[in-house]
């Protein structure tokens, strides 16, 4: 017989930790939940405290019959689901599923998978906590009771198979609210001038922007005053009133949370926060590297803690300074400022051993499994090194009454930089500037001015990295929902991607104006929000699980009531486009499916016709003479193909230019870089490039 029977969620996870552990130990997984409330019911029984009715769900009977058999083999069952609500409830319904008493400490948490952490984890097992369990069923039975509830209703008034989630809707109308800034957005006009100096004694030039007047920051607003401003300012004289110098540090990022990971692997990867999540997921349960077997590479992926363990700060810190030097450790393990949405359950996100250098496992790793994790312990590393330290230069030159002023600054010592600077989400950082070396009272040279005509831009909508960060700032959802939130608005047809950003749909508006005028709690920031607040009370027993959903429903039913009266049919066109059905002739239009949009028939059911919705590029395919068209994968990628697809079977990654190569008359391609959009020939062989 066996000892112990150890039962994990994933395949993954279970070989990993069965290569720790010895012979006296079964490592089964349960394929994630093994119970939950039915499908084709609400199944909450309201009138009995709102007590949920949990089935076995369909096609996990044989595995819990497996499970059961090798639990009656053992003399002790230890349940090692994930670190978090989800994973408790879990373990609970598999206790309750196999008969472990309820005062059995039976539950034991991997924070990282290792072979130590393991090891310690198995001798310490500690009862159930029900009170995480509680606040997991909470959250459960609260997004049922939205989501069955409402949904009907939006079957009925608006469009079958809508749904309106608890938290998804305040996702939606986050990014409606957005949309609606940018439409009522009215531009207004500024102008900037710039005076372009000479130093005639060095020859050195600088360019200096008007800041104020009589020590006033000036405005200009149209062009009539930039013209004003401009004949006063050529017959100025241009002196260096003031050169201020000084020193700024700039510290590093702290260690990932699952927020800013997903956040920066948007940024600097191009990530999804589903994709991320899911090779996250694949570092975290443990990979076969080379010369050392199956190993978990992170620590646990769902937390909101930057808190790091000081056994792992240590290791950093031996690490840097034997890789940098001691000038590029920090003065002591950074601090940062507690927050209070933070549970700080579980550590930051980190490697497992900082020893274990991205580039020493790379042959081990997918390309994708590689970049996530060099971005993981990239950002681990910078976050335990000393600042970046810049000496800045601020230049005020006095042209009668007005100051113009130019700033720089030269990067001195690097520091964290060194191994990782953070992405932004608006356009990169301006450049550094050396000025040149300047003294108070100084005459200089005006060689021209420059003004510019700007206007105000509108709020950028949002991109997934810019969701994620106002979701979790606004206190909506957990580390573990950002993922799946994104990806259900999207598939439900509430919001699409425009260039990269989130754009409303027609249907996504019409749902969220209702939920507003009928249900404004639940697409109300700051109720959804308390209700987070509301649900980790349950967790440290401060609240009764049942009083929180009570207080949510007793006015919810009432609204519920009003809605089902007062709301009337709405009917959403759909747009019409100029392809005829070549079945009967009618003017097809644009529709919704699974995978995105595509054209049918208006005449359904009499003529169910469809054919995918393809834009035209407006160039020519180089092999058929065919119309080129951008097309989707399975899983979303764009890539453009022939038209006459399967006939022809052209398909590129990059943007067709509808040109030759002069070098080698391939045909050219479009390539996004860094720097811009380059031209490039799709012939590997051929090194043409152009601008």
């Amino acid at each position: 017989m066996r000892k112990s029977l150890i039962i994990v969620e994933s395949p993954a996870k279970a070989k990993t930790i069965s290569k720790f552990l010895g012979k006296n130990y079964k490592i089964q997984a349960s394929m994630g939940h093994v119970r939950d409330l039915p499908k084709s019911q609400l199944g909450i029984d309201i009138d009995k405290g709102f007590a949920p009715k949990y089935i076995t769900i369909r096609g996990k009977g044989s595995l819990l019959e497996n499970l059961k058999k090798e639990a009656s083999k053992v003399e002790n069952v230890l349940l090692a689901t994930d670190p978090d609500r989800e994973g408790e409830a879990i373990s609970w319904h598999l206790a309750n599923l196999l008969g472990l008493p309820e005062d059995k400490p039976c539950r034991v948490e991997f924070h990282e998978i290792t072979k130590n952490a393991v090891f310690e984890s198995v001798k310490h097992p500690r009862k159930i906590d029900i009170n995480l369990v509680e606040a997991q069923q909470a959250r459960r039975i609260l997004d049922r009771l939205v989501g069955y509830k409402i949904s009907p209703i939006l079957w009925r008034k608006v469009k079958w198979g809508l749904s309106a989630g608890r938290v998804q809707s305040v996702a939606v109308r986050i990014i409606c609210d957005r949309e609606k800034e940018i439409r009522d957005f009215i531009p207004k006009e500024y102008w900037t001038i710039d005076a372009e100096l000479k130093d005639d004694k060095i020859g050195s030039e600088i360019t200096a922007r008007l800041h104020s007047k009589n020590n006033v920051k000036i405005d200009i607003n149209n062009k009539e005053e930039c013209d004003r401003i401009l004949s006063e300012l050529e017959k100025q004289i241009f002196i260096v009133a003031e050169v201020k110098k000084s020193e700024r540090r700039r510290n590093p990022s702290p260690p990932f949370t699952t927020s800013s990971m997903q956040q920066e692997a948007a940024r600097k990867l191009k990530f999804t926060a589903k994709k991320t999540m899911m090779i996250a997921q694949q570092l975290y349960e443990g990979l076969d590297i080379k010369g050392e077997g199956t190993v978990g590479l992170v620590t646990y992926i769902r937390t909101d803690s930057t808190r790091i363990a000081l056994q792992a700060q240590n290791e950093a810190r031996e690490y840097i300074k034997n890789s940098f030097g001691k000038e590029y450790l920090s003065d002591g393990p950074m601090i940062q400022k507690s927050n209070k949405n933070i549970q700080d359950a579980h550590e930051a996100i980190r490697p497992t051993s900082v020893l274990r250098a991205p580039e020493s496992i790379k042959d081990s790793l997918s390309k994708d499994q590689f970049k996530l994790y060099k971005l993981i312990w990239e950002r681990f590393l910078a976050s335990q090194m000393a600042a970046a330290v810049y000496d800045t230069v601020t230049i005020d030159i006095k042209a009668g009454d007005y100051i113009f002023r130019a700033t720089g600054s030269v990067l001195k010592f690097q520091g964290f930089m060194a191994v990782y600077i953070e992405g932004t989400d608006e356009e990169s950082e301006k450049q550094e500037v050396n000025l040149p070396v300047l003294e108070e009272g100084q005459v200089l040279k005006l060689q021209n001015l420059h003004p510019a005509q700007h206007f105000t831009q509108p709020p950028p909508r949002y991109t997934e990295a810019m969701l994620v960060k106002t979701l979790e700032e606004k206190g909506i959802g957990r580390p573990s929902t950002y993922a799946p939130i994104i990806d259900i608005i999207q598939k439900r047809g509430y919001v699409e991607k425009e260039n990269g950003r989130f754009k409303p749909t027609e249907l996504g508006e019409i749902v969220v104006n209702i939920l507003q005028e009928y249900f404004k709690d639940i697409v109300d920031v700051d109720f959804t929000a308390e209700m987070e607040d509301q649900l980790d009370k349950i967790e440290s027993g401060e609240e009764k699980w049942q009083k929180v959903i009570e207080t949510f429903y007793i006015p919810f039913e009432n609204e519920l009531k009003t809605a089902e009266k007062a709301i009337e049919k709405i009917k959403i066109q759909d747009e019409v486009t100029d392809e005829k059905c070549e079945l009967c002739g009618r003017n097809m239009v644009i529709k919704n499916g699974r995978f995105g949009k595509f054209l049918a028939c208006p005449g359904f059911p009499e003529c169910k016709n469809t054919k995918p919705l393809v834009e035209d590029i407006g160039v020519k395919c180089p092999r058929c003479g065919g119309d080129v068209v951008v097309r989707k994968t399975k899983k979303g990628r764009m890539f453009y193909g022939c038209i006459n697809y399967p006939k022809c079977r052209f398909v590129s990654w990059d943007r067709p230019s509808g040109r030759q190569c002069p070098k080698c008359g391939s045909y050219t391609v479009i390539k996004k870089t860094k720097e811009g959009e380059i031209e490039v020939c799709s012939n590997k062989e051929c090194d043409f490039k152009s601008e």
